[in-house]
This record gives structure tokens, C-alpha cells and sequence, in this order.
């Protein structure tokens, strides 16, 4: 005699796949999954082996480039003495906030110890500060600074505790002391240093509270190191590696070399179109691609994003860090010293951070050395000629070192992240005044097409764990509402794993009524620095 629940549960196994035939109705010439992943870097291998963990293999990641790693992006550079290339990070380049005994470990720390990839301290003490006479100790400044901006801080974290208002960094560094003058470039340098670097914006353009907890919450949760990677096989090493453990070589499902155009979506199913006229019909689909992707509409969708949605991806920001390499036929800066500070007497952020492969513990013998710009000068840089920039920062190294003979170097690069297709920048910013709920409606999904990376991630927009933890989450949503929609003929997405959105927002408070956020405590967001 046939039970009641195993009649039950065979009734909702063909309830799911009725649903699943019916979300493929319109993509009959399609390749059919599950779930299609749209984009391979991190916070996309972090769904699919969320997905395959749980033995759920049905699901396919479609990658723009020729390659899984996404914005963990690597190139060859320069000549080894044996004549073979180097390998320098474009992208992502640092392992921030590692983890302390018995504490919570940085997922991306656990990874890099787990593939043995090579890296070492950032030691931010290990600086040299110069203006266009030479070097120029300003260490005193750079100590003020730290102590203004541990004042802010603390602002910051009582106008989130107690709901008042957001705002700029620049108003939260005025309120505890720091009001460098325009023109006092030295000061303007040390701040680029402090903040800039990081952010990838100016203090007039972030968020004071989040700006600040974002940060708080990956050095006082794991720890305050930053390691930089410098890996000859690469930093995605971690990425392509975690993936070989659920995906096959040249695995069929992963299709590379793919730019989606448009993602079709229903309340059955979503279908995804490709450039070349390939197309896949799926039951879900995770977006995985960049804030700059989005906002850039590279990719439609049909029917278009509801309001609420296409706000809050214009509300964020999406920040520039671009990396200019030039390697030379020896070190003539300082041996022993990683990071130079430069002071443009014109012009803020103007090559001011250099840092130096040739140090101990990196690659002595590679005698590269490169320098960032950001915002507004790195978008200056990237449409101008490799040979313009070229010229500018060997004017500048001049400058920093006027008793050393500074060649031309035997290699220069660097790469244009902002009109990069794939990727429209190098990762995200938190604008002042912008609210947990606006956040909540970019992470929010759209019915069946969900949304991962480091962008939607309140606790750590702008770094690497936060693609691996938003990947990871999205792709355990999905299983939820597989499963939950084949043992329960009765439910519904709404009961079963939608994310909260917002049709209509009201005010600015940073916190409205929130205690609880996606799981972690809202006063968790600030502890002592």
C-alpha cells in the first residue's frame, strides 16, 4: 500500500519538475540547467560549489573571459634573468585581514594556505615620503592623521548605534580635526594614503558609517594584516583551484569566452542570451557580474528591472584602482623599503603610492616597482597613451630620487579596468546617505534572477570574502527554494527564500529599524580599533 507521504513527496518531486519544463518553454532551442551562474570569478565558483556540496551538479557558469578567476586578473610582465615573464596582479592583490587564534578566519586566507600561495606582510610602516625636491620626511603628518581618523571613527559608530544621520568621510575627518588646506599638498597625499588607496574615491564621496564599518568589520573581525600576493602562477590560483574540486578539465558545463547580452526572466524560469546566438533556459540564475557591469546596461533585461531595482544599482559607486608596472635593469630606489609616498606639489593623488617588488620577501631580483592611481586619475590615465603615461611617471620618479640615474624602463604596463568590458571598473564604493534598505534592494533577487558579489555584500563591499560569502549565500538560497518547492507542493518563492526589498524608501537613516542584519548583529559593525 502506497503512503500518504511518499505520495505526497512524488507528487511535489512532479510539481518541480513541471515547473522547471515550464520555466524552459521559452528557451526550446536552448541548452537546459538548472541554474546558470553568469560569471566565473569568485562569488560565482563560490555558488556553484554551494550548489555541487550539496550534490546538486545541474548548473552551468558562463564566463566572458577565457578563463574562471573574474577581477582576480593576472598578467605576464618584464623578463625574468632567464628570459621567462613575471606575473603581476592587475586586480585584486591583497589577502586583508587574515584571522587570529582562536577568532574567525578570512575564507580567502584559509584558501591561500590550503593552494600554497605565496605571499607577504604589507608592512605599511616600511614607507618613504617624498615631494618633488626628494625625499621629505612628513611622518609626523601621517601620525596626525591616524589619530583624527580614530576620532571619526568613533563618530561614525555612535551615529550608527544611535540612528542619526550619514555622511562623508570629509565631514566626519573635519569634525575630529582634520582640515588639510587645498593647498597643502603634503597633507593631501598623506590622506590619499590613508584613504584614497583604499577606497578607490575621495573622503568627499563615501560614507563616513559605512566606509568605516565596512573596513571595521574585516580587520577587528579576522585581523588587521594585509598580505600581499605575489604569486608567479597567480592569485585566481585560489579560484581555479577551489573550482577543480566540484568541476572536471574543460568541464562542459563551464562555458568561457561568452558575453551575455540579454537575461530573459519569468516566474517559471530565466533565459540567457549570448553574443554569439548561443542561449540557456535555466529554472534560476545567480548575476554575478561587476556594480560597473550593471550600470553600465552592457546586459539587458527583459522585462526590464523594477525601479526599485535599477535605483539601487545606480545608487552605488564603482571605484577605479589602477596599477601602472615598469620594470628597470636595476633597483635604484631603497632596497629594504616596500611602499614610497609621493606629494604632487599640484595636483592631489597624482602617482602618489609606489611600491616596490624588489623588497625582501617579494621578488628582489625583478627590479619592478609600480605606482596607483585612482578616481578621477586613473580614468585621466586609461585613455591616454601608454607613452603619455610612461613619460609622467618617470618625470615623478625623477623627482622622488634626483641623485639616482632613472632610465627608461624595459617594460612598462598597465591596464584600463574602466573600460574594461567585464568588468567596468575594479570594484565597489558605499556612497554617504546611502541606507541598509538601498543596499538591501541591490542584493535583493528579481523573482528567479539572483545577485552575488562583492558588491552586495553589506559587511564587505569592495573586498575579495565578500564575493566568496555572497556566492556562497546565493547559491544556498537557491537550494532552499529547490528544495522547498519539491517538498511542499504548497509553497511559494515569497515563503520559501526571497531576499526583502523596498518598493518605496523613505529618509536617510542609516539603520531605520534594524537590530539583525542578513544575520549579524548591527553592533557588530563597530569595536574598539
Amino acid at each position: 500500500m502506497v503512503s500518504k507521504q511518499w505520495l505526497a513527496a512524488a507528487l511535489a518531486v512532479q510539481s518541480c519538475a513541471a515547473a522547471v519544463s515550464k520555466a524552459r518553454d521559452d528557451g526550446e532551442m536552448c541548452k537546459k540547467t538548472t541554474v546558470a551562474i553568469l560569471g566565473g570569478g569568485m562569488a560565482g565558483v563560490a555558488a556553484a560549489q554551494a550548489l555541487s556540496n550539496a550534490s546538486m551538479h545541474d548548473f552551468v557558469i558562463i564566463e566572458y573571459q577565457d578563463q574562471l578567476g573574474g577581477r582576480v586578473h593576472h598578467t605576464d610582465f618584464g623578463k625574468k634573468p632567464n628570459g621567462d615573464p613575471y606575473t603581476v596582479e592587475l586586480g585584486a592583490n591583497w589577502i586583508q585581514g587574515l584571522g587570529s587564534p582562536g577568532g574567525p578566519e578570512n575564507p580567502v586566507w584559509t584558501f591561500s594556505k590550503k593552494w600554497g600561495l605565496n605571499n607577504t606582510y604589507s608592512n605599511y610602516s616600511s614607507i618613504l615620503t617624498y615631494n618633488e625636491t626628494g625625499y621629505t620626511d612628513y611622518s609626523s603628518i601621517l601620525d596626525e592623521y591616524e589619530d583624527k581618523y580614530n576620532t571619526a571613527a568613533e563618530q561614525a559608530g555612535i551615529i550608527l548605534k544611535e540612528n542619526y544621520q550619514d555622511m562623508t568621510v570629509r565631514s566626519g575627518l573635519s569634525l575630529a580635526g582634520w582640515k588639510p588646506k587645498r593647498d597643502d599638498m603634503t597633507a593631501q597625499a598623506v590622506e590619499w594614503w590613508e584613504w584614497d588607496w583604499e577606497d578607490a574615491y575621495s573622503p568627499e564621496q563615501c560614507s563616513l558609517v559605512f566606509g568605516t564599518a565596512g573596513s571595521n568589520l574585516t580587520f577587528n573581525q579576522f585581523s588587521d594584516e594585509n598580505n600581499y600576493v605575489w604569486d608567479q602562477r597567480g592569485y585566481s590560483r585560489i579560484i581555479t583551484s577551489e573550482a577543480s574540486t566540484f568541476l572536471t578539465k574543460d568541464d562542459p558545463r563551464v562555458h568561457l569566452n561568452t558575453r551575455v547580452t540579454n537575461i530573459s526572466y519569468t516566474d517559471s524560469g530565466v533565459t540567457i542570451h549570448s553574443s554569439d546566438g548561443s542561449c540557456v533556459s535555466a529554472a534560476y540564475a545567480i548575476v554575478t557580474f561587476s556594480l560597473g557591469v550593471l550600470q553600465s546596461d552592457a546586459v539587458t533585461f527583459a522585462p526590464a528591472l523594477p525601479d526599485w531595482k535599477q535605483t539601487a544599482i545606480a545608487k552605488f559607486s564603482m571605484g577605479t584602482y589602477t596599477k601602472i608596472f615598469l620594470q628597470f635593469n636595476e633597483t635604484f630606489w631603497p632596497h629594504d623599503t616596500q611602499y614610497f609616498l609621493y606629494a604632487s606639489p599640484t595636483t592631489r593623488g597624482y602617482y602618489p603610492v609606489w611600491q616596490s617588488l624588489s623588497a625582501p620577501g617579494f621578488i628582489p631580483e625583478s627590479n619592478i616597482i609600480f605606482v596607483t592611481v585612482v578616481a578621477d586619475q586613473a580614468y585621466r590615465v586609461e585613455r591616454q597613451s601608454d607613452e603619455q603615461t610612461k613619460t609622467e611617471v618617470l618625470a615623478v620618479l625623477r623627482e622622488m630620487f634626483p641623485n639616482a640615474t632613472v632610465p627608461e624602463p624595459t617594460a612598462f604596463m598597465y591596464p584600463r579596468w574602466s573600460t574594461s568590458p567585464w568588468a567596468y571598473g575594479s570594484y565597489s564604493n558605499w556612497p554617504a546617505a546611502t541606507t541598509l534598505e538601498m543596499h538591501e534592494n541591490f542584493r535583493a533577487n528579481v523573482g528567479r534572477v539572483w545577485f552575488a558579489g562583492e558588491a552586495t555584500s553589506a559587511q564587505y563591499f569592495g573586498f575579495l570574502h565578500g564575493a566568496w560569502f555572497e556566492g556562497q549565500n546565493a547559491g544556498e538560497q537557491i537550494l532552499g527554494l529547490l528544495r522547498d518547492e519539491c517538498a511542499n507542493i504548497m509553497s511559494t518563492a515569497d515563503d520559501c527564500g526571497d531576499l526583502r526589498h523596498y518598493e518605496k524608501l523613505y529618509g536617510s537613516s542609516p539603520l531605520a529599524d534594524y537590530t539583525v542584519f542578513d544575520g549579524w548583529e548591527v553592533s557588530s559593525f563597530y569595536s574598539s580599533s
